[in-house]
């Protein structure tokens, strides 16, 4: 017997929370769909819980616009929903005068997709801020901030059951069937079961493209290529040399490190980037020597033994490139030809900030698609 209902979205991190609350507070009937026996246990809580302020992102991209509207929703929910956040402000520094026409190359181009709070400072005018800060000069962007993760899906998902919604943990997705009248899917868990809807929305990170993969109907070709890029990151747990996050310029990630303050002050060091076949969250206690160069270039005085091994991340992306040069990929009936499916592939950062921009993105499309 296959069960019926409205909306599905496959995937209870914090992009797929937000869908299933814009969809449900919409007066749609929703079930939200997981495979692991916990909500958000993967990219959305094992990330910095950095909320963007917009730096890098390409003009015109999906990721700028999302971004730059997602912020502004994400600083007015928290206060309103009691999710804990802060706008503490990120440095972006430099060591090298010769690298000072790329900080202000970096300026304008946040200027061009209309951030226009970033702040050339001198290093003297950056240690004013940061007096532990190596640098010859930085720009501030003041309205980056972090954000409570498991605080902020608790509140999406609280948000979405207020108004009817259905969390199932432990409830793969093992295969499925699209037509133009809707999707069906056979979800596992304790017992197999069919599942038909009206609307699908697969944003389940990791396993978004094997799960489109499973779905009869979707065209081969509009499926990518998953790449899994693992971050580890160190944490310094006896000192707080920090309270704003300090990044370097975004060609340097190889040799310079993201420092980032947690909701509780402790500072943490990473991720770095290491391509894996497959989810894997280990800490290798060997990449320590790197840690330690890398945050010895903004913090001279960090001493060996400062940093432990904290924990990993593993983003779901679609190229090797770095983040601000790869863009989201949402794709609808424009794409696949199918106006009741919608399949979101390498949500990756700044998906935390966009997650609410995101799920009006879906909706629009969702919407067009049914014109």
């Amino acid at each position: 017997m296959t069960e019926k209902t409205d909306c599905i979205v496959i995937g209870a991190g914090v992009v797929g929370l937000a869908i299933a609350r814009q969809f449900a507070m919409a007066g749609r009937d929703v079930i939200i769909l997981e495979a692991e026996n916990s909500y958000g246990s993967h990219t959305s809580s094992r990330n910095s819980g950095c909320i963007h302020a917009g730096i890098n992102y390409p003009p015109g991209s999906l990721k700028a616009r999302l971004n730059m509207r997602g912020k502004e929703l994400l600083y007015r929910y928290c206060p309103e929903h009691g999710v804990g956040h802060k706008m503490i402000g990120k440095l972006v520094a430099i060591v090298d005068e010769e690298k000072i026409p790329q900080l202000h190359a970096l300026k304008e181009k946040s200027a061009s997709i209309g951030l226009d709070e970033m702040y050339f400072m001198t290093g003297a005018e950056a240690r004013a801020l940061e007096p532990n800060l190596h640098c010859v000069a930085a720009l501030h962007s003041p309205t980056s901030g972090i954000v409570d993760q498991p605080e902020l899906m608790t509140a999406y998902l609280g948000d979405a059951e207020d108004h009817g919604a259905v969390l199932a943990l432990g409830a793969p997705v093992l295969s499925g069937r699209a037509t133009d009248s809707g999707v069906t899917l056979t979800v596992g868990g304790a017992g197999a079961m069919e599942i038909a809807c009206n609307l699908c929305i697969n944003a389940a990170g990791h396993g978004a493209t094997k799960i489109a993969g499973l779905i009869d109907g979707v065209p081969k070709e509009t499926v990518p290529e998953m790449i899994l890029a693992r971050g580890c990151y160190f944490v310094l747990p006896s000192k707080k040399p920090f309270t704003r996050m300090i990044y370097p310029l975004p060609d340097e990630h190889e040799v310079a490190m993201h420092i980032s303050p947690d909701m509780g002050g402790m500072v943490r060091f990473g991720p770095d980037t290491e391509f894996v076949d497959a989810v894997d969250y280990t800490v290798n206690p060997d990449r320590a020597p790197f840690f330690y160069e890398a945050a010895r270039r903004f913090w001279p005085d960090i001493r060996d033994g400062d940093l432990e091994p904290g924990y990993a991340g593993v983003r779901p992306k679609l190229s090797r490139a770095r983040a601000g040069d790869n863009d989201f990929v949402i794709h609808g009936a424009e794409t696949h030809g199918l106006p009741n499916l919608v399949n979101l592939f390498g949500i990756e950062s700044p998906g935390l900030t966009s997650s609410m921009a995101i799920a009006e993105y879906v909706a629009a499309l969702v919407e067009e698609g049914n014109r």
